[in-house]
């Protein structure tokens, strides 16, 4: 195996990644969001939105991390998990938020998915569902040690202290120096992650560990066919584990009702690549990334369940 070969494709995956795929998303939304929160609007959602997401632990920002996973892609709920961060939101509160994040489906996934015959309306309110028991359980039970203190709305603009910096155009180049670093900030896990999923690839160790639980997982009744999706996907991410489906719906090895029923399993940011990714957003956040790995858990096992409840034979 060419080590050194390997090591710098998968270096250049994670650049490639970083920049080209992540840093135009990361300006886009960072620049939507600061252009929000100048007008205020941001403020507005957090009153009227707090009070329906408490009892989950979540805040009013929780709702565009929400439908930023769900409709734009994985790496888009960076830029609210930055601005919770940067507004001094309490560390329970931030990750149960994260933890709602790892739990639910990446739009970038889910939406190629419907021509594998993903029914995405009903994948889409099971991730939902599978997200805020995610962020209850961090916050109720596996945070209840962090410290719950910060502003309950999401935290309350100073715009006084903007004044300097007014303007659109200033606000999208802070935005977008802001979506830079977090982009650059990620290039290295992901080099090391890419580069652990390409060594195991070279030297057979998928094909050796899909032989070896085939036969275990079949005697647990569990299907054989999800063990190369699944390895795929927790190591090399959501749409690693899109490109083995597809495969395998092509060659007939799997139908529209086997993809429905994994979804639940396979389609997630809670991944070596996802975790690098939304961990860049700050310190606190990838201080918090294992109390939100195992809140994010409870909401996959969930939506797991489901999905295979409602499409299992």
């Amino acid at each position: 195996m060419d080590m050194i070969g390997t090591t710098m494709a998968a270096g250049r995956a994670a650049v490639e990644l970083s920049l080209f795929s992540l840093l135009p998303v990361m300006v886009v939304m960072l620049s939507i969001m600061r252009l929000a929160e100048a007008a205020g609007f941001l403020d507005w959602v957090t009153r009227l939105v707090a009070p329906l997401l408490r009892p989950f632990g979540l805040l009013g920002l929780s709702v565009f991390a929400l439908l930023q996973v769900s409709f734009v892609s994985f790496a888009a709920p960076v830029a609210t998990l930055t601005t919770m961060e940067r507004r001094g939101v309490s560390d329970r509160h931030l990750a149960a938020t994260f933890a709602m994040v790892l739990a639910m489906g990446q739009a970038n996934v889910v939406f190629p998915m419907a021509a594998l015959g993903l029914d995405v309306g009903r994948f889409l309110l099971v991730s939902v569902l599978g997200g805020l028991v995610a962020a209850a359980t961090t916050y109720h039970l596996l945070g209840r040690h962090l410290s719950g203190e910060g502003p309950l709305g999401g935290g309350e603009v100073d715009h006084a202290a903007g004044d300097e910096a007014r303007s659109i155009l200033a606000i999208i180049n802070r935005a977008g120096a802001e979506a830079f670093r977090i982009a650059t900030g990620a290039i290295p896990i992901m080099a090391l992650a890419l580069t652990a999923v390409a060594a195991l690839k070279a030297a057979g160790g998928l094909d050796a560990l899909n032989w070896l639980l085939a036969p275990v997982l079949g005697a647990l009744g569990l299907d054989p066919r999800l063990v190369t999706p699944t390895l795929s996907k927790y190591l090399g991410g959501g749409l690693a584990a899109l490109g083995v489906l597809a495969d395998q719906k092509a060659s007939g090895e799997i139908d529209a009702r086997f993809v429905n029923a994994a979804a639940g399993w396979l389609v997630h940011p809670l991944d070596l690549p996802g975790i690098a990714v939304l961990t860049a957003a700050g310190r606190r956040v990838a201080r918090l990334w294992v109390v939100a790995a195992f809140g994010g858990l409870t909401g996959v096992l969930v939506r797991t369940i489901l999905q295979a409840l409602i499409y299992g034979s």
